[in-house]
């Protein structure tokens, strides 16, 4: 009996990305909840979800400033 591969070809391997959290943006009340939410998450351990907030924290024109 022969041995048929049903994958196309060896897995792909990423890189393990071990960059900092971004930092929120200064005075951004947006930022700040963000901040916040990610912090709750990594006491949770769901990297997921924060993984989620700093891509949401790089993205976000950082309007709503406090005045």
């Amino acid at each position: 009996m022969t041995h048929r591969t049903t994958y196309p070809g060896p897995p792909v391997e990423l890189p393990l990305r071990l960059d900092a959290d971004p930092p929120p943006g200064a005075g951004c009340d947006v930022c700040d909840a963000l901040d916040r939410e990610r912090i709750e998450a990594q006491g949770k351990g769901d990297m997921s979800k924060v993984s989620d907030i700093n891509i949401e924290i790089r993205s976000h024109p950082h309007k709503g400033r406090r005045s």
